[in-house]
């Protein structure tokens, strides 16, 4: 049943953890609506989301400015996503082909493997990013230490390796499997045994999801609660301006990046953990079999949006990050082009409102 997202099949442990069911819901008619439905969505992801993280890219490299600290977990976020999104094609032609693997046991294990990859280290860079945010507006003492781009460096080396060492079982055991009762060969994980499935799951929901979730929620909110305090005092004292205006967007911002990663990953992990449950038979029967296959496909299918709408909730909400793309792509733009969507009086205030060692958006 659990197997390393999208990858699921439909049913295809129905028949080990029936208990004494025997009558199970018809959902045919909701996987054929899958079949054609979620293709399409993850393609149009798939298109959205690789041009917005290649212009992220371009945004960040073609700058001449050097690249702050919080800007080289962002660079190495938008890589993930883009190795996560370029995946994408081959599960979206899988569910189109109603999982009938077609492209052969290598890149079957090697796509495998860059989803899981990708699932770590989007989301430990975003620890990162949260730790970072953390720093700059809770500590605002100089943390050259801590705030320095080799440790950023060499954090985003250690979440790269740490990815690739969660992503081993994956490449290891992904092989092309045929299944005679649905006549497919499905590109599925084959551990030798349960316990291996269990433990996979564990970790998945563990590591890939609870702690650093609790981490980002943590740091995000402490940073939330820092900002309303010090916009508070800055009322009493009758203090405005940059600093307090410059509160109140990271604020914004920070909300929107710990509601936006909850609403896309938690529906999945949710079904990652029910399905621990029926791998153990905490849960029993067909019912909850037809439920979890289904769930899960839902979850990761609204998880895969992460990766399309993180240019926008992490970047482009910035405007830090539209003073710099607009000053790239105006070089390609011809002479008399209206620019007038960013004001001269937005553009003047970035480097007003944010010095060089905040630098979050």
């Amino acid at each position: 049943m659990t197997e390393t997202p999208p990858l699921n099949i439909p049913f295809s442990n129905q028949s080990e953890n029936q208990s004494n069911s025997t009558i199970c819901p018809d959902l045919h008619d909701w996987w054929e609506m899958v079949y054609y439905v979620v293709p399409k969505y993850i393609d149009a992801v798939c298109i959205i989301g690789v041009l917005g993280n290649i212009f992220v890219l371009f945004t960040y490299f073609l700058h001449k400015s050097p690249l702050k600290i919080a800007e080289i977990y962002l660079i190495n976020l938008a890589v993930a996503d883009l190795i996560f999104l370029t995946c994408l094609p081959f599960w979206a032609e899988n569910i189109r082909n109603e999982f009938n693997w077609p492209f052969g046991s290598f890149l079957c294990r090697s796509t495998s493997a860059s989803i899981s990859l990708n699932m770590y280290t989007s989301i430990y860079l975003l620890v990162a990013v949260s730790l970072d945010r953390y720093l700059t507006f809770v500590h605002t003492l100089n943390h050259q230490m801590i705030r320095s781009k080799t440790m950023a460096k060499g954090i985003c080396f250690l979440t790269w390796f740490f990815g690739i060492l969660l992503s081993v079982p994956t490449f290891t055991f992904r092989t092309v499997k045929h299944f005679p009762m649905w006549n497919i060969s499905a590109c599925t994980l084959d551990f030798p045994t349960p316990l291996w499935v269990r433990a996979e799951s564990l970790v998945l929901n563990i590591m890939g999801f609870a702690l650093p979730s609790a981490a980002i929620i943590f740091l995000n909110f402490s940073t939330i609660r820092s900002l309303r305090e010090k916009a508070r005092e800055g009322r009493a004292l009758r203090t405005k301006c940059c600093k307090e205006q410059k509160g109140v967007k990271a604020t914004r911002l920070i909300f929107t990046v710990v509601l936006m990663f909850l609403l896309c990953w938690t529906p999945y992990h949710f079904f990652i953990f029910l399905d621990i449950l029926y791998e153990t038979e905490v849960i029993k029967g067909c019912f909850w079999g037809e439920l979890l296959n289904f769930g899960e496909q839902f979850g990761y299918t609204l998880a895969t949006t992460n990766s399309c709408i993180n240019p926008v909730i992490y970047v482009f909400v910035g405007k830090y990050f539209r003073q710099k793309a607009l000053e790239v792509f105006s070089q390609f733009i011809p002479c008399g082009f209206p620019l007038s969507w960013v004001s001269f009086k937005e553009k003047s205030s970035y480097f007003n409102m944010f010095p060089a060692r905040s630098s979050s958006t």
